[in-house]
């Protein structure tokens, strides 16, 4: 009866350090797939065009920036 119980806790013990870690490996490469994708890139015309688009400048210095840019 003894036996029955240590080698439970044995199995048990087993179990959970390989279950655990294969888990947190599978979890860690679905969250770590989402994370190295890169994100998108903006140029510099496309970040004058939202400060244009937001009001920060007025027209005369968005075309000035935008010809110096191009």
């Amino acid at each position: 009866m003894f036996m029955m119980r240590v080698m439970m806790v044995i199995f048990l013990a087993i179990f959970l350090l390989v279950f655990i870690p294969l888990m947190r490996s599978m979890v860690s490469g679905l969250r770590g797939g989402m994370a190295t994708a890169p994100p998108p890139s903006r140029t510099a015309l496309d970040i004058l065009n939202e400060r244009f688009a937001r009001g920060e400048i007025d027209k005369a210095e968005y075309e000035e920036k935008k010809r110096l840019i191009s």
